[in-house]
């Protein structure tokens, strides 16, 4: 009756060993941290079963205060055997009832101490982990170990401190001392610890507060910053509807060396700003503030019933330099007559207007255009063909500054089109090809048509011909039947407008396409045509 009674005194005391701890809960651990901790436990054959139980029951105190999931603490356990087995991964538990349910339940692997295959799994791991992350988060590798024949862990205990992870451990032992020195992360009196498997929860709230002082995210951050602008964001730690925040900024350094001064203004225009924020606020907006200038902020929890998230969190920050528009001009959609002028940046609050002066280079009639601050683009008409000019960009602040910038924008040549076009048969396949263009900055003639000549029926042949600007007829032959023939005159920047004829190649019968001046011409250098 006796031993029933021990036995169902132990078996209760397991049991509830998950839910002991619970009543215990150091309030300084919750919400506090977000990064990854994955737990390194020796499970070989040298660690006795006992010990094992007690390096669980460790783990399962060491944890339990800590609110897990996504942005907050993810904790994972590899065991470490003849061959490592991941128990369960960083992101399988986001519960303290799901985590410590599955710590009860881990059984040891027994087998060899095959420390190193273990941390070849464990980088591979913690590098998943932080894959697709917007920011870096802190990645912890606790170590419990026996402390016998850990293997060559040097080289990659090495690489994991050199990617940034923080190497803890926790030895039952008293071997391997200058092997656990060397691959743990300073310092070394809070991050390694030699224990007696008996006396080992006394070391629990130590190395608890070395991982917090590694993951903590009180701080304050800075997550966007311009010239005029910035926005701090921290952990909401604060509950209650009476809690609140107080926000405080100054400029630390004012242009032209002035300082600020926080305790009884500020001097010299320097920025000083109290504000009380609410309870739940994770954020805040600073505005207003001057570019190219130091600012210090600092934030400060007031808590009617934790007193524990009193500390005042504060961070130091340099605003960009102004970028003043017109930084960028840009010239597009030109034209014989006008081109389309672009600028930036778009500063509405701050330029009252825009004028844009032009003129023909070198000393062409200067004109000016006067535009809204909210405007960054214009089109200029009315000007002569093919002449550069020499646009100015200036923008009016409404502190009374002025920024200009200026290019050059050239437009297009005019391209007459061809004036008339002429086609005589001179027998059963070929054509006499006359044409009359302009003089004007003609550099040639450009033809086309479809031969007779094919290998496919199916697929006709197309022949071109450059011709010099003194050419106005050409002779061509071997043409298929109702060939077109297209001319299009050639000029310095593209081709202008041009003209095509079907050829018929009946004896006596001449085509010809004539338009007078620059009468309704297609331009068939882009794909449409005239036939006549």
């Amino acid at each position: 009756m006796m031993e029933w009674l021990g036995f169902s005194c132990l078996l209760l005391g397991v049991l509830l060993w998950p839910s002991r701890t619970q009543n215990v809960v150091p309030g300084t651990a919750l919400n506090c941290c977000e990064g990854d901790i994955l737990l390194l436990l020796d499970s070989s054959g040298s660690v006795s079963s006992y010990e094992f139980s007690r390096l669980l029951h460790f783990l399962s105190e060491l944890l339990l205060p800590f609110s897990l999931g996504r942005g907050q603490v993810r904790a994972g356990l590899l065991q470490v055997g003849t061959e490592p087995h991941l128990e369960f991964g960083l992101d399988a538990h986001s519960t303290q009832p799901g985590l410590q349910g599955a710590l009860h339940r881990t059984r040891q692997l027994q087998g060899d101490t095959n420390t190193e295959a273990a941390l070849r799994q464990v980088q591979g791991l913690l590098a998943r982990a932080g894959a697709g992350d917007e920011l870096e988060l802190p990645k912890v590798l606790v170590w419990l170990t026996d402390g016998v024949q850990p293997g060559m862990v040097d080289g990659p205990m090495a690489e994991l401190r050199r990617a940034g992870v923080s190497l803890l451990a926790v030895s039952t032992g008293h071997g391997n001392y200058q092997v656990l020195q060397r691959v743990v992360t300073p310092p070394i009196e809070s991050h390694l610890y030699f224990v007696d498997i008996d006396d080992i929860s006394i070391i629990t709230e130590d190395l608890r507060e070395a991982i917090i002082e590694l993951i903590r995210v009180e701080r304050l951050r800075v997550v966007q910053v311009s010239s005029h602008s910035a926005v701090l964001q921290w952990r909401p730690v604060l509950g209650s509807n009476t809690d609140f925040y107080s926000f405080l900024h100054y400029s630390s350094v004012l242009p032209g060396g002035g300082e600020g001064q926080p305790n009884g203004g500020a001097s010299s225009g320097g920025q000083y700003h109290r504000r009380t924020l609410p309870g739940d606020a994770s954020w805040v907006e600073l505005r207003d503030l001057q570019p190219d200038t130091i600012y210090t902020a600092s934030l400060t929890p007031n808590s009617q019933s934790n007193h524990d998230y009193l500390n005042t969190l504060s961070v130091t920050f340099t605003t960009q330099p102004e970028v003043l528009s017109p930084a960028v001009v840009t010239v597009t959609d030109s034209g014989p007559d006008r081109v389309r002028v672009s600028w930036g940046p778009l500063q509405t609050e701050h330029v009252q207007r825009y004028q844009i002066e032009y003129g023909a280079l070198p000393s062409g009639q200067v004109h000016t255009v006067r535009l809204h601050g909210h405007q960054n683009s214009t089109l200029l008409t009315g000007l002569e063909p093919d002449t550069q000019y020499l646009v100015t960009v200036s923008a009016l602040y409404s502190t009374g500054k002025e920024k200009a910038m200026s290019v050059k924008a050239c437009t297009q040549e005019v391209l007459p089109a061809l004036a008339d076009l002429q086609l005589t048969p001179v027998g059963r396949d070929a054509v006499q090809v006359r044409w009359w263009g302009h003089d004007e900055g003609l550099r040639g003639y450009w033809l086309n048509w479809e031969r007779g000549e094919t290998q496919s029926p199916s697929r006709p042949a197309f022949s071109c011909l450059y011709l010099p600007p003194g050419s106005l007829s050409t002779l061509l032959t071997h043409l298929a039947p109702s060939s077109r023939v297209c001319v299009s005159p050639v000029y310095r920047m593209a081709r202008g407008l041009g003209l095509c004829c079907t050829a018929r190649t009946q004896t006596g019968l001449i085509l010809r396409a004539h338009i007078p001046g620059l009468g309704s011409i297609q331009n068939f250098g882009i794909g449409s045509h005239s036939t006549h």
